[in-house]
């Protein structure tokens, strides 16, 4: 490497003690803030700058060292090979901060708390130490199995397409990046699987025996916050029964306000603005849900007569909060 100096004896031009310019411009050595050692830089042909430390102080060593890295990363390049390489892990959490960034700026979307889940249950525990490059065919066949010893059981379709989706995006940030060449083929995840069959609904009679159970099981409460707890679930059990809402992301974020009266000729109906896996939509409840309603403002000790006129009021408050608030 000391002899690659003489191979480009009018390519050398220094322009001040921090900055030297080598190969007619095309690398550049210079010093970081508070580091003695030289680092160089130069374009890679998709545009992008790429950087690295020659590992010395002494400025001729340095200018040596930089042609080798320039020389080297130019067959790199030419080869069509990476000319960085990160393991599946690195990648994996820098994806990970991306969708928490996105999440917290209001921008991300449902689906980032499944992708983050499943890379941090299955994607970083089995692929995390190999590098991109490393991925085959076979070693994708091993996690097949690995995640149905992990499981317990063969994964539903749904399961496979969200384990293959946070890949995706794994390998689509290591591609961005450069750590991927550009000709390479990573082999992806199988999205494929057996269809999830949707849970039975609950008989009459089960729903019957629910409710009932209810009044006894707040009734059993070992404090007055378990009380509370008991008898704020119950009245939500009686809601999902009577509105079919989904519960969780549609009926949790319910206000009072997102509750309207709808008219079909002279009947009165509730209706039930909500948002969440499918969207925002109208729903019309049954009739019963109107005393459960009623029963939790009473409970939560609302000023209101009654729910007409929390409805008109437009009372922008949980539904299913404690009377405490919370």
């Amino acid at each position: 490497m000391q002899n690659l100096q003489h191979l480009f004896p009018h390519s050398i031009s220094s322009v001040d003690p921090k900055t030297i310019r080598l190969l007619r411009g095309e690398l550049t050595l210079f010093k970081r803030p508070k580091s003695h050692q030289w680092q160089c830089r130069f374009k890679l042909p998709n545009g992008k700058w790429h950087a690295a430390s020659t590992a010395t102080e002494d400025a001729d060593l340095a200018q040596t060292q930089a042609i080798a890295i320039y020389e080297t990363i130019k067959v790199k390049v030419g080869a069509g090979l990476a000319v960085v390489t990160k393991t599946f892990k690195q990648i994996a959490l820098d994806e990970l901060a991306n969708m928490a960034q996105a999440t917290d700026n209001k921008t991300g979307k449902r689906t980032y708390r499944d992708y983050t889940f499943a890379i941090n249950k299955y994607l970083i525990p089995f692929f995390g130490q190999y590098e991109i490059s490393q991925i085959t065919n076979e070693l994708l066949a091993d996690f097949e199995s690995w995640r149905i010893a992990e499981m317990g059981r063969i994964p539903m379709a749904s399961t496979k397409r969200n384990h293959a989706s946070a890949y995706i995006r794994v390998i689509n940030l290591a591609r961005d990046r450069g750590y991927i060449a550009v000709n390479k083929a990573v082999p992806l995840l199988d999205s494929k699987g057996k269809k999830s069959q949707p849970r039975p609904a609950f008989t009459a009679e089960e729903i019957k025996e629910l409710l009932s159970y209810t009044e006894t099981w707040q009734k059993s409460s070992y404090t007055a916050r378990t009380a509370l707890m008991r008898t704020l679930c119950s009245y939500y059990i009686e809601f999902l029964v009577n509105t079919g809402v989904r519960h969780g992301t549609e009926a949790l974020p319910l206000r009072w306000k997102h509750l309207q009266w709808h008219w079909i000729g002279e009947k009165k109906y509730l209706r039930i603005w909500v948002s969440g896996k499918t969207g925002p939509r109208y729903l019309i409840a049954r009739t019963a849900v109107v005393k459960v309603l009623e029963r939790v403002m009473k409970w939560q000790k609302l000023p209101y007569s009654g729910l007409n006129a929390v409805i008109e009021a437009k009372v922008d408050t949980l539904i299913f909060r404690l009377p405490t608030g919370r």
